[in-house]
């Protein structure tokens, strides 16, 4: 195939779904798929028969959400516009609204769904300021459980989502705690509660099982049915970024082109200003790999090599599926990566290539 395309690997999905389908066993808790980070829907089927269902952060997501997986579909956005509830309540199972504000301008409209609330806790485990749900004057959720009591006749549950990429069960387990003490009396008197993603539960040495004791005693005392949103939890490390050296030069350091650009097809490193994955990454050479694009600070990051890279060697850029896959763009006219799908018996197929057409459509 030609690259650069993104090549989801079933097997290496397939370990994550597992976990996941253990934890929903052992602890009763339900598991939606967070459609923000990962939406490519061509591994939904898969995905599906570990998963209970979708949730979203908008309403194309809601409704990719029922057309393409299935199962619950819950329905969340920071803020709906009046011309978007009524496809939401459409295409959605549940309903969560950000804020009383929220609840208040689509009551009529709602009133006939499952609602809930969304809950901002006050502690988050984000290393980011940008990423961080409970940053200062922030606008996820309300805080006041005065005024949230207020409204509890209206709703049937909460969702907290406050962790990001947190791998340490201790300060989960922690931050939960404190949810309790200064929410509990709430939450015993609603019939469900996500606590949306965040959590890396299917890292290699994460303790699974105290986490599914957690949440099973969480749901047990509090009389709730639990939700967990993963998004990076059920895809982390089963998707490359396959590209192709196209040049090389040296300016002090070993520099490689590649067909590829962060800003275009990895967003994130340039947002957070951190290196892509490279397997391998050991060897005597070492290499600064560059995109293609016209942005000065279009660079992967700087890699370890066995021999000197060339003109059209292949690499492969690991972990390139969560919060990428959905953020690509067209920036520079770059062509944008195809889609590829390994089967579980090895077998590769194209599932999406884009062209220049799709350029042009979507600049009108």
């Amino acid at each position: 195939m030609q690259t650069p395309y993104y090549l989801i690997d079933k097997s290496r999905l397939l370990p994550n779904m597992e976990k996941i389908a253990h934890l929903r066993e052992a602890s009763g808790a339900k598991a939606l798929l967070a459609l923000k980070c990962f939406a490519t829907w061509s591994v939904f089927d898969l995905m599906r028969e570990y998963m209970d269902g979708t949730t979203s952060s908008s309403l194309y997501e809601v409704r990719l959400g029922r057309e393409k997986f299935g199962g619950e579909t819950h329905a969340y956005s920071v803020a709906y516009a009046d011309h978007e509830i009524a496809e939401v309540l459409t295409h959605s199972d549940k309903v969560i609204f950000n804020t009383i504000g929220q609840l208040d301008r689509f009551e009529t409209a709602s009133r006939d769904h499952i609602r809930g609330l969304r809950v901002n806790p006050g502690v988050s485990t984000s290393g980011f300021d940008l990423a961080d749900p409970s940053r200062p004057f922030s606008r996820l959720g309300e805080h006041d459980p005065a005024a949230i009591e207020a409204v509890l006749d209206r709703v049937s549950g909460f969702m907290f989502h406050n962790n990001c990429e947190n791998a340490d069960f201790e300060r989960f387990d922690e931050m939960l705690t404190l949810i309790e003490e200064r929410f509990g009396h709430l939450i015993r008197r609603v019939s469900w509660v996500s606590l949306g993603g965040g959590i890396h539960f299917t890292g290699a040495d994460y303790p699974l099982e105290k986490l599914a004791e957690r949440l099973k005693r969480f749901a047990g005392e509090n009389e709730v049915q639990v939700y967990l949103e993963p998004g990076e939890a059920a895809i982390t490390n089963s998707t490359t970024l396959e590209v192709t050296v196209l040049d090389t030069l040296y300016n002090g350091k070993n520099l490689a082109i590649v067909d590829s650009s962060i800003e275009a097809h990895m967003l994130d490193l340039l947002i957070y200003r951190e290196s892509a994955k490279m397997h391998p990454n050991a060897g005597p050479e070492e290499w600064m790999i560059c995109g293609k694009s016209c942005l000065a600070g279009d660079i992967f990051g700087e890699f370890r090599f066995p021999a000197p890279i060339n003109a059209g060697d292949r690499l492969s850029i690991q972990d390139a599926a969560g919060y990428t896959m959905v953020k690509k763009n067209w920036f520079n006219g770059v062509k944008m990566p195809s889609i590829a799908i390994r089967e579980l018996d090895g077998t590769e197929r194209l599932v999406k290539e884009f062209g220049y057409e799709d350029f042009a459509a979507a600049l009108s």
